[in-house]
């Protein structure tokens, strides 16, 4: 039972099925997929059309996603890498670099080929019940007729006005006289509309091939990039081997590198030979601790992960039990480490997160990204597409596994999660905010896991992030606990915007479902 003095809500229970994303209309109309026959696929992917509507600042057909489930049919874990990868014909010498030599975030050169909407239409054809002329039709008529602009949206989209001004499409959809839609006002996408529309009656080729695939082109191309129009007709989203690990008695899955789902599942290593539980969770030496293994991990991440079809990443040896406890044995309760080799990465926070699980016994784990907020605020002229910029997160080091080379996958921040125990689903959860992910994936799992949280609870629970030789602090940490981790030896501050948003659905042994939602977004969960 929560504590009700403080201010959050309760977790949502149903019998059924249930839906948690990061705003209402996602939900609603996904949950409107499961009743009229539609599956947790099904859902999954209207939320993630919806949302590419409603939270255009974070996702989008532009971008990419991931998606991890467990396919009740056929009784395991499958994984599906929607990632894109570079132009064929990419050149080094030719990209575009911001003042500090990294890649320029809202320039061609950070533009792969989007591959979300290749995922998507696998996943329906493969998994679903529905057709994807069912599936799309909620956002399609979102578009089309328009939606109301939610507070933490509208937050964001004003903190990106200048952004959006550059790119005259971007400017002419997503910009009322030159400012931001505020909160309550009503915003229309009806080319985005039209584009889904398509999609919708022409599936992958819909995207892929024709003309909305040659007004992406044409637009990139306008800009100087070199996406072509057989990059585009040659992707194919994947499906892969997912990454496990056992922690006190459940087996968390991960979809493998190119993302940094490995980094997740290294922590929780790490942490498992720890006795955490010895601290109250709000204790700072738990804030210090999570903040070591953080730095651990993230070494091993920006030293080897890249796209395992360009390089060999040593998956085995950085999940073994042994090496988990070599990195715990590093860290110590009263001194932090110091002078790790840490590589500086582009940082983001936009990107949405799906938890689904229906009433034929599916979990789904699905998240979707357009990477920085408006993604690379560059907008197709005649279909209304936001395109991504995912390429900034490749590294400009020619010895680095992740290097920009042409049709190679960058490393990526965005991934989902699933719980399992003997076997059997237990909950589909993920953290969004970009590189803080993993990092709130463990937070969220060891609060539920070691400390007995409810999952509304854990996901409202103080969130902390080492990152850049910084210790960033959300303000609902006490001051103590500021001075304690400073006296350390951290770097300490309070962040301006809080770390990330969360979804999770966790199955109870008497079939209960139990939802939450973060408060860091302006989303909810709903059961039937």
């Amino acid at each position: 039972m929560r504590n009700l003095h403080i201010p959050s809500r309760s977790p949502i229970y149903s019998k059924n099925a249930m839906v948690a994303t990061s705003h209402p209309e996602a939900t609603m109309k996904a949950l409107e997929i499961i009743k009229k026959g539609g599956n947790a696929v099904d859902a999954a992917i209207t939320a993630a059309s919806v949302l590419a509507v409603v939270e255009a600042h974070s996702t989008g057909i532009g971008g990419d996603c991931f998606c991890i489930f467990y396919s009740n049919k056929d009784k395991k874990v499958v994984a599906l890498n929607g990632s894109g990868n570079l132009p064929s014909k990419v050149n080094y010498d030719s990209i575009i670099k911001t003042e500090d030599n990294l890649i320029d975030p809202y320039s061609h050169s950070a533009i792969t080929v989007p591959g979300a909407v290749a995922a998507w239409c696998k996943l329906v054809k493969d998994y679903g019940n529905l057709e994807l002329t069912d599936i799309l039709s909620p956002a399609i008529k979102l578009a089309k007729e328009g939606y109301v602009v939610a507070d933490v949206i509208a937050d964001m989209w004003k903190r990106e006005e200048d952004k959006l001004k550059v790119d005259k499409d971007a400017k002419r959809i997503f910009l009322k006289n030159e400012k931001a839609y505020k909160i309550g006002e009503i915003h229309k996408q009806e080319q985005l509309s039209e584009t889904l529309e398509y999609i919708a009656k022409n599936g992958r080729d819909g995207f892929y091939d024709g003309y909305v695939a040659k007004d992406i082109i044409t637009k990139i191309n306008q800009l100087g990039g070199q996406l072509s129009l057989e990059d585009l007709a040659n992707f194919q989203a994947e499906y892969v081997d997912p990454i496990k690990i056992d922690y006190n008695g459940y087996q968390v899955y991960e979809c493998p590198p190119n993302g940094q789902g490995i980094v997740a599942l290294m922590m929780l290593n790490i942490l498992s030979n720890i006795d955490i539980n010895k601290y109250e969770p709000n204790d700072y030496r738990r804030i210090h601790i999570e903040a070591e293994a953080t730095k651990l991990a993230f070494l091993h991440r920006n030293k080897y992960l890249g796209d395992p079809n360009f390089t060999e990443i040593p998956i085995q040896k950085m999940l073994s039990k042994d090496y988990g406890m070599h990195l715990s044995n590093k860290i110590k309760e009263d001194s932090v480490l110091e002078n790790l080799d840490i590589k500086k990465l582009e940082n983001n926070k936009d990107t949405v997160y799906i938890s689904v699980v229906d009433n034929e016994g599916n979990f789904v784990s699905f998240i979707n990204s357009i990477f920085h907020p408006f993604g690379s605020g560059i907008v197709t002229e005649n279909t209304g597409i936001l395109l991504h910029n995912r390429g900034a997160s490749f590294n400009l080091d020619q010895n680095h596994p992740n290097f920009y080379v042409p049709l190679k996958k960058p490393m990526h921040t965005i991934i989902p999660a699933l719980l399992m125990k003997n076997n059997r689903p237990i909950m589909p959860f993920g953290v969004m905010g970009a590189h803080y992910q993993p990092v709130g994936q463990v937070h969220f799992l060891t609060n539920v896991l070691d400390y007995g949280m409810d999952v509304q609870m854990a996901l409202d629970h103080s969130r902390s992030f080492y990152f850049d030789n910084k210790l960033a602090l959300e303000k609902t940490i006490s001051l103590e606990n500021f001075d304690k981790l400073e006296k350390l030896g951290h770097k300490v501050t309070y962040c301006d915007l809080p770390h990330g948003g969360g979804q999770a659905i966790l199955l109870r042994d008497n079939g209960v479902l139990v939802g939450g939602s973060d408060p860091r977004k302006d989303g909810l969960a709903l059961g039937f």
